[in-house]
C-alpha cells in the first residue's frame, strides 16, 4: 500500500491515534526491542517501561555510541503558543533522564516557525518563551550549564548557512510527499529550519558531536524523515549523519481529543495554581460507566481515561502502585470518585514543590538565552 494512503501532518490539531501504521507504512521500530540493551546501561525512564515511548529509530545507535564513549547530543524543540502544561512535561522528563546519562542538551526556541507558521506575534513568542517555558525546563531538572538553549530567530552564523544549502537538495514534489499538497512558504521555511536544528550540532562549531536523538511526538516524524535525507545527501559535503529519534504518545486531553496548548480546558498548566488545577481534574472525563453499579458490574476502561493517564505519565512513579491502580479500576473495585480525590492529592503535591522551584527559575531564564533584538 502506498504511503500517500497514510500521512502524518506535524501542523495538524488531530492527534496522531494509529500508532502501528508508523510502524507499517514509515519503518518506525518498537521501543520495546531495544529495552534489554539499555538495561545494560541504565534503569529505563518509566515512560520507555510503560511503553509511553513506543517507537524508535536508530537507537541502537545511541546505545552503542554511549557504550563507545562517543559524543552525543539530544535536541528538542519549544513551540512558546500557549502555556505549558504536563504535555509538554513529558519531553522535558526525558531529556533530563539523557541528561543524566551524560548526553547533552540542546534545546531550540521556535519562535520562527511560531511567528512564520502559527502567525503569533515576535513579543508574544519570545516573552512566553522567556516567562513560561525556559523557567519551567530548569524548574523540571534540566541542568542550565548542561543546556544549550537558542532561539531560532538568534543563532549563530553556520546554523543559517545549512538552512540555506539544504535549500538546494530538497525538491518542492519531495516536500509535498511527505508534508501534503498544503505547503505554503511559512512550511517549507519552517521544515528546513528545524532539519538545521536537528543536524546542526554535528557541525564543529557547535561541538562536533557524532549523533544526534530527537525525542518527539509521532505527529513530528515528518520532520524527522526529512532530516534524514538530508543527512544523507549532505554526508560527503558536510560530514552530517542520520539523527536518531524516538516516539511518544499523546496525552489525551482532559475533555477528550488532543490535549492542545490553545484550549485550556483540555490541559493542566504547570503553572496552575493548585486547587485550580484540581478543579480541572474533578471535572475531567474518565474511563468510567454511566452509572457506578454497572462500574463495579463491568469495570472501569482506564485505557480510555484522561486521569489514568495522568498518573502514568507523571504522577506515580512505582510501576507495583500504577499496576494496582489499573488491575482496581478493570475490576470494578476503584470508582471514578475515588481515583480522581487521590490522584488530586498527588497532582496538588506535585505542583506545590513545581512551583516552588518554578519562582527560583525565572528570574534566571533571560540570563541564560539572550532575547532577539527584534
Amino acid at each position: 500500500m502506498p504511503i500517500v494512503a497514510f500521512r502524518i501532518d506535524p501542523w495538524s490539531s488531530e492527534a496522531v491515534k494509529e500508532y502501528e501504521k508508523l510502524f507499517k507504512y514509515f519503518g518506525i521500530r518498537p521501543f520495546k526491542e531495544v529495552l534489554p540493551e539499555l538495561r545494560k546501561l541504565a534503569e529505563p525512564h518509566l515512560l520507555m517501561r510503560r511503553g509511553i515511548v513506543f517507537g524508535h529509530r536508530d537507537f541502537d545507535r545511541v546505545l552503542e555510541a554511549i557504550k563507545n564513549n562517543k559524543r552525543v547530543a539530544i535536541l528538542t524543540g519549544l513551540m512558546p503558543s500557549g502555556r505549558m502544561h504536563f504535555g509538554h512535561k513529558m519531553v522535558i522528563d526525558q531529556l533530563v533522564y539523557y541528561q543524566k546519562l551524560g548526553i547533552d542538551v540542546f534545546v531550540a526556541i521556535a519562535d520562527i516557525e511560531a511567528y512564520a507558521v502559527r502567525k503569533k506575534s515576535r513579543k508574544e513568542v519570545i516573552d512566553l518563551a522567556l516567562n513560561e517555558y525556559i523557567p519551567n525546563y530548569l524548574a523540571l531538572g534540566l541542568d542550565p550549564e548542561k543546556t544549550k538553549i537558542y532561539f531560532q530567530s538568534n543563532h549563530r552564523t553556520p546554523y543559517y548557512r545549512l538552512i540555506q544549502m539544504f535549500s538546494r537538495k530538497v525538491t518542492i514534489a519531495e516536500l509535498k510527499a511527505i508534508y501534503g499538497e498544503d505547503l505554503e512558504t511559512a512550511k517549507i521555511l519552517a521544515a528546513l529550519t528545524q532539519a538545521a536544528d536537528i543536524l546542526h550540532p554535528q557541525l564543529p562549531e557547535f561541538g562536533g558531536y557524532e549523533l544526534v536523538l530527537v525525542p518527539v511526538g509521532a505527529d513530528q516524524d515528518p520532520h524527522l524523515r526529512l532530516t534524514r535525507d538530508l543527512a544523507d545527501r549532505f554526508s560527503n559535503e558536510l560530514g552530517l549523519t542520520r539523527p536518531a529519534s524516538t516516539y511518544h504518545r499523546f496525552m489525551s486531553g482532559l475533555q477528550g481529543g488532543k490535549m492542545s496548548s490553545s484550549n485550556p480546558e483540555s490541559y493542566i498548566a504547570l503553572s496552575d495554581p493548585p486547587e485550580f488545577a484540581v478543579k480541572k481534574l474533578m471535572n475531567a472525563l474518565t474511563g468510567g460507566r454511566p452509572t457506578a453499579a454497572e462500574q463495579r458490574r463491568l469495570g472501569g476502561e482506564p485505557e480510555k481515561c484522561p486521569v489514568y493517564e495522568l498518573n502514568a505519565y507523571h504522577l506515580v512513579h512505582d510501576d507495583s502502585e500504577l499496576r494496582e491502580i489499573y488491575e482496581k479500576c478493570k475490576e470494578g473495585k476503584l470508582l471514578c470518585g475515588k481515583c480522581k480525590k487521590e490522584t488530586a492529592e498527588r497532582l496538588k503535591e506535585f505542583l506545590k514543590a513545581h512551583q516552588e522551584k518554578l519562582e527560583q527559575m525565572k528570574e534566571l531564564s533571560s540570563k541564560i538565552v539572550p532575547r532577539p533584538r527584534f
